[in-house]
């Protein structure tokens, strides 16, 4: 990998982690259409390390608080139900399904869910979905002509069952195209949760999956040999600056905006895609670059 691909991809990354549009997906799309080869599902692991760390940043008082709470809960029965400490205990919750399904496809993760054919297809049906949990939430907050406004939950709403469910969401986004951010927030507004309360905890709960995997596969790289660690750390650092700009940005965004311009963006990309791959013009394959 050259210095400027390193660059382009950084930008990518940290440009879509967070928006519902999947950062992985981007990735493959990014390489295969400048004719690079594949970054491969190490490399995205890897610079999600960056990203993350933006997330640590951004929401490092809120994160502060729940490690403080839960710490305190573990040998406090009372501070159990500090909401503080049941957030720390529901990502804890949320994580399962991601952490067993990593494990358990990562094979799959490394080859076949890296077709961009199903890339398309995930980019076109997430896309479908988020636009339904939209209108809902948009439907709930304005109310109508029959109807009065429903009120949304909040975090100090969440419970065991729903932060599972976010959890299964968020696993999801292991299939390029799916996007974590776009499944997970989904998943929230379909269970009436706010637009900033979901994407809260989306942006928390992918912190022990995101650093989880990233470790994997830092140990896996240095193992095997088969990463180019400069333009990888180079990368890294590219989507953490960019990736909290994207940040701060989209939390404003989604307190007044649709998700609408997301949906028809993936719909659009997706269709792209197909065609292209239709007519021979991309490969729903790519080899993945040895170093």
């Amino acid at each position: 990998m050259s210095w400027f691909e390193s660059l382009i991809l950084g930008l990518v990354q940290g440009l879509t982690e967070f928006l519902p549009v999947s950062s992985s997906a981007h990735l493959r799309l990014t390489a295969a259409f400048s004719g690079w080869e594949d970054p491969g599902a190490a490399f995205t692991a890897i610079t999600q390390i960056g990203t993350e760390t933006a997330v640590l940043i951004y929401f490092r008082k809120d994160i502060g608080r729940i490690l403080s709470a839960w710490t305190r809960s573990l040998t406090n029965k009372q501070m159990r139900q500090d909401h503080d400490a049941r957030m720390g205990w529901l990502v804890i919750v949320g994580s399962i399904p991601i952490g067993v399904l990593g494990v358990t496809l990562k094979d799959q993760i490394e080859g076949p869910f890296r077709d961009l054919r199903l890339t398309a297809a995930m980019l076109i049906g997430m896309g479908i979905v988020l636009g339904i949990a939209d209108r809902l939430a948009a439907r709930d907050e304005s109310g109508g002509r029959h109807r009065v406004a429903k009120q949304r939950k909040e975090l100090e709403d969440l419970t065991v069952k729903d932060g599972l469910i976010f959890g299964i969401c968020q696993a999801m986004a292991l299939i390029p195209g799916v996007s974590r951010s776009g499944a997970t927030i989904s998943g929230g507004l379909f269970m009436g949760y706010r637009r900033e309360a979901a994407a809260r905890y989306s942006f928390l709960l992918a912190i022990p999956a995101v650093l989880a995997s990233g470790a994997f596969e830092l140990k896996d790289a240095a193992e095997g040999g088969h990463v180019s660690w400069g333009p990888t750390a180079f990368a890294t650092v590219i989507a953490f600056a960019t990736g909290y700009a994207v940040i701060a940005w989209f939390m404003k965004f989604i307190s007044t905006k649709s998700f609408m311009p997301f949906v028809w963006y993936r719909i659009a990309l997706g269709i792209v895609i197909i065609v292209l791959v239709a007519m021979g013009a991309l490969s729903p394959h790519a080899a993945e670059s040895a170093g």
